[in-house]
């Protein structure tokens, strides 16, 4: 018997991602009416370069699970916006660490306010209760098919 109480299909749609999509569509109204010309997968890259700075192109695909031609191709914007510069390892010179510039510096405090305000509407009615038990399914989902 099936672990859930839902019809299949709509649980595969909020877990696909009907909440994640309206979030993203919302984050990325507050980057427009803020005069922002990103994108929220130039963000994403962008949010991880925040954390710590001067990554691999690799270590951005682990972190952002995307795929290295995507990710080519999000630093490749991300640079012709002078916001990401490719240098070249010291310890690897096959590697190039994709590093932030000021441009993108000065955006962190902005876009992550964006991001809180957006997070904070789309949190509305729900208690920390709900919003941790929501974490943790979500979590566990995640975890059995990232083990399969």
């Amino acid at each position: 018997m099936p672990n859930n109480h839902f019809k299949s299909e709509e649980l595969y749609s909020v877990i696909n991602g009907i909440a994640s999509s309206a979030i993203a569509r919302r984050l990325q109204k507050h980057f427009r009416e803020a005069s922002l010309e990103i994108t929220i997968e130039q963000w994403s890259i962008l949010y991880h370069l925040w954390q710590e700075d001067c990554l691999s192109q690799q270590d951005l695909c682990k972190r952002t699970y995307r795929d290295k031609p995507s990710m080519t191709r999000l630093i490749d914007n991300l640079e012709k916006q002078k916001f990401v510069k490719r240098i070249a390892s010291k310890e690897d010179r096959r590697i190039n660490l994709v590093c932030l510039t000021q441009a993108a510096k000065d955006l962190q405090n902005l876009t992550v306010d964006l991001a809180n305000q957006t997070m904070d509407e789309a949190l509305i009615g729900l208690n920390k209760s709900e919003i941790e038990t929501a974490k943790k399914v979500l979590y566990q989902v995640y975890e059995n098919l990232k083990k399969q």
